[in-house]
């Protein structure tokens, strides 16, 4: 304020400055040298926005000089306009990778991100539109390759970001089957449509990710969202595969299949890279032959139907995989047919199968069906499960076997470190075996791992220290699994996921500190090692 008015011209007199000067309680020469620093220093600042052919680069020092070097040859770089745009993001790049815990590591991330992207101008104009977004893809880079990786193929995905649609609340399968059929509604043909649905999931799974690596969702919610995932796609894809199978084949009044989901995906949970265990059962009432232009006997028809499906979902084309398929666990393994008729799965069941055929049904669910017969298939397959397990309850061979499967483990996979949350005595693939035994004893049809522990301490199966011993292992190993899953495609190693991936990991288990975090999983594993060896025994706690 000069002399009662608001003013942004300097005094253009001695007598002006001396008056200004004073009001400021400063020499002349102090506030002239402070205002020329600061009008330089904006100047730097904005002429590379307003004039960027025209100025000078921003000063950096030798950070990363190695890498940074390579940066002009990448694809990404090319046009001259993204190589504008880029410049002028570059030290706020640097600046953010220079402020992560582990620099050097988060700039060998970034690197990689920035080598993969085909072109630059479009995501570099949305980085510089959208700070946030920035930091946001700097923060994914330093701590999750696999999703870094995504992004620079995908990175039209960030439109939904800014948009606001990436962090709106999870909208559950039936919204999910409604966005994937208007998705692949307008493929010309079924390839066309099988890559729509591969872009849909990567733009689904990148979203899950990003939100558990946020802390948005824990990894409780992360495995519910990918298995709603892989639920809608097989819901949407196998009908898909069928009807084009059936306009070469035809079919036959009353036909259906469903798909049986094993393991994790029948339990409702799965990691971000979980493979899909699957089986196939049919039910074409007598055998005959389909009614097309080039018909085909009952059990090739549904062989090369089931081929189709398992093609569709794995092959690699141009837009990724849908998922890896695994349909080891079908009656007789890999020397049976690929999909199984409802009279022979029945009879397998009852008369051939092992006691671990059994205990893998109790995590069974049916995930997808194709054909006028499949709902009514569906809700058998159902009922003769339950009625299977409730048959098995009380049944003296059952622990005696569980312990034979443990001792197989254990002589195959040991497990591969303190780090391997799976494999190993008292960790996940241990848990989720006894938990199925308990389960199959108690006759119970449940699904997930507490339910499985639930039923056997309900049944009197196994006490109340052991349960909590086993629930709480359950818990740990599962946050630890699913953070390792989006953090390294290879065994978890602390020492190499960067200091992000080390935050992450710890705020997942709630621990303080990487080496108490170690400490805690061998403790939890040999409690709960010791609490199966229990429950095979038949002792309580």
């Amino acid at each position: 304020m000069i002399a009662d008015q608001q003013t942004h011209a300097l005094p253009n007199s001695a007598e002006g400055w001396a008056r200004l000067v004073s009001l400021m309680g400063e020499s002349e020469d102090d506030v002239r040298r402070d205002l020329r620093e600061r009008i330089e220093e904006v100047h730097e600042l904005t002429e590379g926005f307003f004039a960027p052919g025209q100025s000078a680069a921003l000063p950096e020092d030798d950070f990363g000089a190695e890498v940074t070097s390579r940066w002009p040859t990448y694809p990404a770089l090319r046009s001259q306009r993204a190589v504008e745009i880029f410049n002028r993001l570059r030290p706020e790049i640097l600046l953010r990778l220079r402020e992560a815990a582990r620099p050097d590591e988060a700039l060998m991330s970034f690197d990689l991100f920035l080598a993969g992207l085909p072109a630059g101008v479009q995501l570099f104009s949305l980085f510089e539109a959208n700070p946030d977004l920035l930091r946001l893809m700097v923060e994914i880079s330093a701590t999750s390759p696999a999703l870094a990786r995504y992004l620079s193929r995908n990175a039209g995905v960030l439109d939904a970001v800014i948009a606001g649609r990436f962090f709106a609340p999870w909208p559950g399968r039936a919204e999910l089957r409604e966005s994937l059929g208007r998705a692949v509604a307008h493929g010309r043909d079924q390839e066309a449509r099988l890559d729509a649905a591969r872009r849909w999931l990567k733009e689904w799974w990148f979203r899950t990710g990003v939100h558990h690596l946020q802390g948005l969702i824990g990894a409780e919610e992360a495995g519910r969202q990918y298995a709603d995932l892989a639920e809608t796609v097989l819901g949407q894809v196998f009908p898909m595969v069928s009807e084009d199978f059936s306009r070469k084949h035809g079919g036959g009044p009353g036909w259906g299949a469903v798909v049986l989901g094993m393991g994790s995906l029948g339990t409702g949970r799965l990691s971000a890279t979980s493979d899909l265990d699957l089986i196939v059962i049919y039910d074409a009432g007598v055998d005959g032959a389909s009614d097309g232009a080039r018909p085909l006997a009952t059990r090739p028809y549904f062989a090369r139907l089931t081929q189709g499906l398992v093609t569709a979902l794995s092959a690699p084309m141009a837009e990724g995989r849908l998922y890896e398929v695994d349909m080891r666990l079908r009656p007789s393994g890999r020397q049976g047919p690929v999909a199984t008729s409802w009279p022979s799965f029945q009879s397998y069941q009852r008369e051939e199968a092992w006691t671990w055929e059994h205990l893998a049904l109790t995590r069974a669910r049916v995930v997808a069906g194709a054909g006028e017969g499949a709902p009514a298939l569906a809700e058998r397959v159902e009922a003769f499960r339950a009625e299977l397990i409730a048959g098995r309850r009380g049944d003296a061979r059952v622990l005696p076997d569980v312990a034979g499967m443990r001792a197989r483990l254990a002589a195959a996979k040991s497990g591969e470190g303190a780090w391997d949350a799976k494999s190993g005595p008292g960790r996940l693939r241990d848990l989720e075996l006894c938990a199925q035994g308990l389960a199959l004893l108690a006759g119970s049809s449940v699904r997930s791992t507490p339910e499985q522990i639930a039923a056997g301490r309900e049944a009197g199966l196994i006490g109340a220290g052991d349960a909590e011993v086993l629930d709480a292992a359950a818990s740990l190993f599962w946050n630890v699994q699913a953070a390792a899953r989006l953090l390294t495609e290879g065994t978890l190693d602390p020492g190499k996921v960067g200091e992000g991936g080390r935050r992450f990991l710890l705020r997942e288990t709630e621990e303080e500190a990487i080496p108490m975090l170690e400490a805690r999983l061998a403790e939890s594993a040999e409690a709960a090692a010791a609490a199966i060896d229990r429950v095979v025994g038949g002792g309580e706690s």
